[in-house]
């Protein structure tokens, strides 16, 4: 690519200003830059420098810089039509180290690509953050302690951990699918229903109210119940946040009963003389130090009431003096004394205030472990304290707050408009005497964070609100909005990599298939190749972010307006609208192989993976369902996986008829073994020397009840993709080898030959299979030959020797088929300890047509024999390839022209 820059000041960019505007309104503090297709030259505007982390650098630095970065918007720009934009997003390091992220738009201008950059870094951070602060909240929900449930038409759809347990169950799945009304009292459903049918629009929150509900054992208990009005599953549903108040209305009558017990408890009135000797002990001192009258009368104060109490010195500090007194059982009591002097002595009020004081330390105790925050606020409009829930929810120490106006806080409604001080709950109070509940609005904290609460606020002392004093309360529903937005997106997209799930996919296809806005479509269902290897080798966590890189670089290859959808596993599909022609897609279906393809760098290791894609193309009007296209996409995914993998394929109507046949076969084929409705057939192998049959190769042969005789071509591969090639192996192990045991205990002196798929061979239990069938069927293992192809050898050369060579401990026979069609060697025939070669079927036809045949297999013959192996030539069908075999020096043959595969009735009997 040829770079051209007048100056440091960029070069010119001889476009068209409305082009300028165009793009530009697309851009935030962007740099502009072109090339020119057709002589690779590139251009920028002043600013590039900077934006690259580079300031002053020299033209040739930022030309290779940008270069290097737009080199891939170049490339889709030659293969993409004129009209269309072209939008990448790239990481990139500066000198100084810093990762950046780089955005780049281009469009296509008559050959002028137009384009521009910026710094997008801030927004891929804010990504990051979301995503953490989304785990954040789904975790404060299945950890929140409060009950909190979803219900749609009446029936439990979701439940958190908490809900559960109030209800009495192990499990929140226990709760889903029942009715709600099971858990809710039968006085509480009238309310419920009519709180319901008020919240009518979405995001619509009933006040907070009270109501019984009913444990699965029968126990009632009251609870405070939000209800707000979301969706679930597309379709309107209700979320209700429910707090148990049990230990609040046990708290609430505690503290009732104490202030009635200190309302209503008399003072101790003691008299006492000069000396502090008792002369008068009323009935409630004796009920407040447990002395009665005739106890106390005559003793020291002092020693009545257990602590040191003198009336002058209570005087002579203004009269009133606090104390710590003891009862008669030594019980500590907090008691206000006051002091009066008498013409013979002193009087002493001993007011008890330890129920009091109690009930202060308990309601603060209540006050601080509350979720919601309280604040006291002045008549004046001054905060008076606030709780440690208050400190955390508004992000400001009490210290700062106290003696502060809430007026100082920016607060919006909820339609994002600042309320003007006058409208916030406290004023509205004071104004109209009227208690706020439920208010919801946003708070600006100090801190930049914006955070929903709701509200409620009542003046203390309601008969004169211009004076009183007010509390306000509000619970934190960032969360609890955020969540509900959060289950809204989770419902139609897939958690791992953020894209289209099954049903948001179904959902976009049936729009643009069957909308308003119909439009001709092209749907690709892609397959990652060579993921399985990476999971299961690496691990699920590799393998979950090469699927995130994977779902991202599909996502930014198409364009704007397609879906990308992942359906689960490593299938991914691509909805492309406006795409009118085969050759389009297939520019579509290269650029996203293309882009999947390229090394993925997970934990310092070079990954590769490639895709195999079935394409559907409908056009405007297509009669199929959504759901039909995306199973033809996948028959024909499945396709390019069978014809190799790492390709495409459209979809046909044949397709799919072969692809039903074939699905049909292979459950016929389970069945088939199952039911022992396969049978063999033996082919003979002669002896070139003698003519005499010395071996038959056992041949499995399927017979379909409707479709008649299915070629081993056919069901073979079959077996082997769906794991049946094991099962067949078996079957055939146990059929011939108690076949050929009884015919050569009739007489009939000929060996075995079973061939051993690639599965078989890595299957642990092959040998004692083996051994268990020479067992049971007394045939000699001498006698019988196991056939392995040369590609399952050169496939895992070690797992193969070791398999081998346990077969060879048990006196079984060995034998290389299929030889010339890999890359053996000599030294590995040696190293496997074989005893017999097969020459592939593909040298023998051509001999007596071609020369080099002939030269091959004299060569794999002597080859053979230096190493002692026999010899077998397989497929003769002709004269002239005998004779040719016996000039060669070939030891034996199997092939139409020597015997046809047979049932063994009709080759013996």
């Amino acid at each position: 690519m040829e770079a051209n820059a007048n100056d440091r000041k960029g070069t010119a960019l001889s476009v068209d200003h409305e082009q300028l505007i165009d793009l530009a309104l697309s851009a935030d503090r962007a740099v502009l830059w072109s090339l020119d297709l057709a002589t690779d030259r590139l251009s920028w505007r002043p600013g590039l420098d900077d934006l690259l982390g580079v300031p002053g650098a020299d033209e040739a630095k930022i030309r290779s810089r940008l270069a290097e970065l737009v080199q891939p918007i170049v490339v889709a720009a030659r293969t993409t039509e004129a009209w269309q934009d072209l939008e990448l997003e790239q990481p990139y390091q500066t000198p100084a180290g810093e990762l950046l992220w780089i955005r780049f738009r281009a469009r296509n201008f008559d050959g002028h690509l137009l384009g521009i950059a910026n710094n997008v870094t801030d927004r891929h951070e804010d990504r990051r953050e979301l995503a953490d602060l989304a785990d954040r909240y789904r975790l404060l929900i299945e950890l929140s302690p409060d009950a909190i449930a979803v219900h749609q038409n009446g029936h439990v759809t979701y439940a958190n951990p908490a809900a559960a347990r109030f209800a009495g169950l192990d499990s929140p799945a226990e709760l889903v699918g029942r009715p709600l009304t099971d858990f809710v009292a039968a006085e509480s459903v009238p309310e419920m229903a009519a709180r319901l049918a008020h919240l009518t629009e979405p995001g619509a929150t009933s006040e907070p109210s009270e109501a019984f509900f009913v444990r699965t054992d029968g126990i009632r208990f009251p609870m405070e119940v939000v209800s707000v009005r979301t969706t679930w599953m597309g379709r309107p549903a209700f979320q209700v946040i429910m707090r148990d108040v049990s230990a609040q209305k046990a708290a609430e009558a505690a503290l009732r009963y104490q202030a009635a017990l200190v309302e209503h408890v008399s003072d101790a009135i003691i008299a006492t003389d000069a000396k502090g000797r008792v002369t008068s002990w009323n009935p409630a001192a004796e009920a407040i130090y447990g002395l009665s009258a005739a106890e106390a009368l005559g003793r020291r104060v002092s020693e009545l009431v257990g602590a040191q109490l003198d009336p002058a010195a209570v005087l002579r500090g203004g009269g009133v003096s606090q104390q710590t007194h003891r009862a008669l059982d030594g019980a500590a009591l907090t008691i206000r004394v006051s002091a009066a002097e008498m013409d013979d002595g002193f009087v002493l009020v001993c007011a008890d205030e330890t129920a009091r004081r109690r009930a202060e330390r308990q309601y603060s105790t209540v006050v601080a472990a509350l979720d919601e925050g309280v604040l006291v606020i002045s008549s004046e409009g001054k905060v008076l304290s606030a709780n440690p829930a208050a400190e955390r929810i508004l992000g400001v120490p009490e210290a700062a707050m106290v003696g502060s106006s809430p007026h100082e806080w920016p607060i919006y409604d909820e339609s994002g408009k600042r309320m003007a001080p006058s409208e916030y709950p406290s004023a509205q109070v004071r104004r109209t005497g009227i208690a706020q509940q439920g208010r919801v609005m946003r708070v600006l904290r100090r801190d930049g964070r914006n955070v929903w609460l709701s509200a409620s606020c009542r003046a203390m002392n309601p008969e004169d609100t211009e004076l009183s004093a007010f509390v306000l309360s509000f619970t934190d529903i960032t969360e609890r909005r955020a969540i509900g937005e959060r289950l809204e997106h989770d419902a139609t997209h897939d958690p791992l990599t953020g894209l289209a799930n099954r049903t948001l996919v179904l959902d976009e296809l049936s729009a643009r298939l069957h909308g308003p806005q119909r439009t001709s479509t092209a749907v690709l269902f892609i397959d990652l190749d060579k993921f399985k290897v990476i999971n299961d080798s690496l691990g699920h966590s590799v393998g979950d972010r090469v699927l995130r890189i994977a779902g991202e670089r599909l996502r930014r290859t198409v364009r704007r307006d397609d879906v990308v959808g992942r359906l689960g596993g490593d299938e991914f599909v691509v909805i492309a609208s406006e795409v009118r022609s085969e050759p389009e897609v297939r520019a579509l279906t290269e650029h996203l192989r293309d882009s999947l393809s390229r090394p993925i760098s997970v934990d310092g290791r070079k990954l590769h993976v490639d895709a195999s894609i079935g394409i559907v193309l409908a056009a405007c009007g297509d009669p199929r369902a959504a759901d039909e296209l995306l199973r033809d996409a996948d028959v024909a995914m499945y396709q390019a996986k069978t014809l190799g993998r790492g390709r495409y394929e459209f979809f046909d109507v044949e397709l799919r008829r072969r692809m039903q046949r074939r699905l049909r076969l292979e459950q016929d084929l389970r069945d088939a073994v199952r039911l022992g409705k396969l049978w063999a057939a033996y082919q003979p192998v002669v002896d070139l020397r003698s003519g005499q049959t010395v071996a038959v190769e056992g041949l499995l042969r399927w017979t379909h009840p409707v479709h008649g005789a299915v070629p081993p071509t056919e069901f073979i591969p079959l077996a082997e993709e769906s794991d049946l090639i094991r099962q067949l192996g078996s079957h055939v192990l146990r059929m011939t080898t108690r076949e050929l045991a009884a015919r050569r205990a009739s007489g009939v002196d000929v060996d075995l030959k079973i061939n051993l798929s690639t599965r078989q061979l890595d299957d642990p239990g092959l040998v004692p299979e083996v051994e268990a069938a020479l067992e049971s069927t007394g045939l000699p293992a001498k006698a019988l030959c196991l056939e392995i192809t040369e590609s399952a050898l050169m496939r895992d050369s070690v797992l193969a020797g070791e398999t081998l060579t346990a077969l060879r401990e048990l006196g079984v026979r060995l034998a290389i088929d299929d030889f010339g069609t890999g890359y053996s060697s000599l030294a590995q025939l040696q190293r496997l300890t074989l005893d017999t070669l097969k020459i592939d079927r593909s040298f023998v036809t051509r001999l007596g047509e071609s020369d080099d045949a002939e030269v091959i297999v004299k060569s794999i013959i002597a080859m053979a024999h230096a190493v002692k192996l026999t010899v077998v030539a397989e497929g003769v069908e002709n004269e002239r390839q005998l004779e040719l075999l016996r000039e060669l020096d070939c030891d034996q043959a199997q092939g139409y022209l020597l015997g046809r595969p047979a049932p063994a009735a009709e080759l013996w009997d």
